[in-house]
């Protein structure tokens, strides 16, 4: 039991390749069994990332569950895990998320079964290993192990243009990648460790980076998040993505791939780059508020269910990076809930999109209407979901939009006005996409016979309305565990942001000592015993007092 106790973390990040293991013994045409061992092997990951996630202890500070052990000795890289309040939520959402694709994909996937659970399982093992994972290299090997499932999702089980959006993805994340991988390296020859507690721990002590370099790393890093949130304008391989995606795909890449690059600006941007993170957030807030209303706009005019999802998570993801960098506690927790809100509410409108594609064969918005008439069950599903993507009140996507809006109130009040349009186009594009697919009169004859719910989808869809009326009545068991996270995260920057103004006050001061010595040789050497000259200025020769002595301004 201590064995299993100290080792949660990789039993976690296990289960789901132990899945696919086993899947891989099966014959391709035991598609019954494959799988029954899918369904077990991720809802038994669910209970292991619930366990995790309800035994963080409110209050300690730092990281737990932690599991570290050497792997390769030159140079050091360690297999270093730990769950926080931050990684503990992604890696729940992830739990959580997966049994449902499994379940979503029990009829819809009818090819090459085998071959796609296995990639099904494999993925889950990477994402679990990017949250868990507290050293730099050993997060960089689970970043890339989990690209590749994704790309043969998307490229085999995909739609018409599966290939040429499977090689859009990989190429704009591989880019990324690199960039990340340049950063990782360089960090390495400073400081002699890929382990990142210690790197930050190094950093928070003494600068050991001068701003140049700072800032060059810093968009090494960035890049490669912005580019997976994506943040605008790095979004353009996202709708193509997810419309080529088969259902499970879309919930995957929507509830958890781009919750990484968010993940990793708060895990990694802020805490190793603190002064280049200010020095770069008003640039970044200017363009997540304009992927806010750009999303927002975009959707509006889509034809296309799937496109107009996707786009309305470019918009509710600049909420996230939105939140982040206010830098406050108000928007980074409303951040971190955002981002779980989201993989709730939007992997549910992507499995009620992929629902209703099996139906009709179509996701044309102009194929559909009257659709609440024939589908009652499913009607009320959908509309459940989309008023939890809008952000209404008692439901789960309003705490933190709210959040969110507040954090930009105390930053400033024009980025909590322009972040509030975002909230009223989202309401005017999901109310009227919801308007043309299900109210009004059946005009097309196709639509009539369609059936509704049944009781598999009704449970998957059930489960998802619970996690949303849940978290949207009740979220404070959630917050509570991240106040720790958010804490540190805020203390680094506060801390660097304070020891900037304090160097600023003590530069101004020498200025002023060395102005007054300049002034009082000046006067010393014109003719003070005349009469009617000027007297030397007493306060001149007293030393403003630095900050530490107690004379900030």
């Amino acid at each position: 039991m201590d064995w299993l106790a100290g080792h949660i973390l990789t039993i976690a990040i296990l289960l789901p390749l132990a899945g696919a293991f086993i899947v891989g013994f099966l014959g391709p045409a035991r598609t019954r069994e494959i799988r029954w061992v899918a369904l077990v092997s991720t809802l038994l990951t669910f209970l292991v990332t619930a366990f995790l996630y309800a035994g963080l202890r409110t209050d300690a500070p730092g990281m737990q569950f932690v599991e570290i052990h050497p792997w390769i000795t030159t140079p050091p890289i360690d297999y270093h895990l730990g769950l926080d309040g931050l990684s503990g939520l992604l890696i729940l959402l992830t739990g959580f998320l997966m049994p449902l694709c499994v379940l979503v994909s029990w009829t819809g996937i009818t090819k090459r079964v085998k071959e796609f659970f296995i990639f099904l399982l494999a993925l889950e093992t990477g994402m679990i290993g990017v949250f868990a994972s507290l050293d730099l290299v050993l997060f960089f090997v689970f970043w890339e192990v989990m690209l590749i499932p994704m790309y043969f999702l998307i490229g085999i089980w995909g739609h018409e243009r599966r290939v040429y959006a499977a090689v859009k993805f990989i190429l704009y994340t591989m880019v990324g990648s690199a960039l990340m991988f340049a950063g990782i390296i360089y960090l390495y020859s400073v400081t002699g460790t890929f382990d990142l507690v210690r790197i930050v721990a190094t950093f928070a002590n003494s600068p050991v980076l001068s701003p140049s370099t700072e800032r060059w790393l810093f968009l090494a890093f960035f890049i490669a998040f912005a580019i997976k949130v994506p943040l605008f304008p790095f979004h353009t391989w996202l709708p193509d993505a997810h419309v080529e995606a088969p259902t499970a795909g879309s919930v995957i890449l929507a509830g958890v791939l781009l919750k990484m690059g968010t993940y990793g600006m708060l895990r990694f941007c802020l805490p190793l780059f603190p002064r280049a993170s200010l020095e770069f957030a008003p640039l970044i807030i200017a363009l997540a508020i304009i992927g806010i209303i750009y999303g927002a706009l975009v959707a509006m005019v889509q034809p296309d269910l799937k496109k107009l999802v996707a786009y309305s998570s470019v918009a509710h993801l600049g909420f996230c990076v939105l939140g982040i960098f206010v830098l406050n506690t108000q928007g980074m927790e409303g951040a971190i809930y955002q981002m779980f809100s989201h993989g709730v509410s939007t992997g549910g409108l992507f499995i009620l999109v992929g629902l209703l594609y099996e139906r009709r064969h179509t996701r044309l918005i102009h194929e559909f209407g009257g659709l609440a008439t024939s589908l009652p069950v499913f009607s009320t599903f959908f509309l459940i979901v989309t008023l939890s993507s809008l952000g209404l009140p008692m439901l789960n996507g309003f705490v933190g939009e709210f959040l969110v809006i507040i954090g930009s109130l105390h930053q400033r009040a024009v980025y909590a006005a322009l972040a509030a349009v975002g909230v009223v186009l989202a309401a005017v594009y999901l109310l009227w996409m919801y308007q043309r697919v299900f109210l009004g009169e059946m005009t097309n004859d196709k639509n009539k016979s369609l059936p509704d719910c049944s009781a598999l989808e009704k449970f998957i869809l059930a489960t998802v309305v619970i996690v949303i009326l849940a978290m949207g009545i009740y979220p404070q068991p959630f917050l509570r565990r991240m106040d720790h996270s958010v804490d540190a995260i805020m203390s680094r920057v506060q801390g660097t942001e304070n020891r900037e103004q304090g160097l600023g006050i003590r530069e101004q001061g020498l200025a002023r000592r060395k102005l007054g010595a300049v002034n009082t040789g000046k006067n010393a050497s014109s003719g003070l015993t005349a009469r009617g000259s000027r007297a030397p200025n007493p306060y001149s020769l007293i030393p403003h007092p630095s900050p530490s002595e107690g004379g900030g301004r």
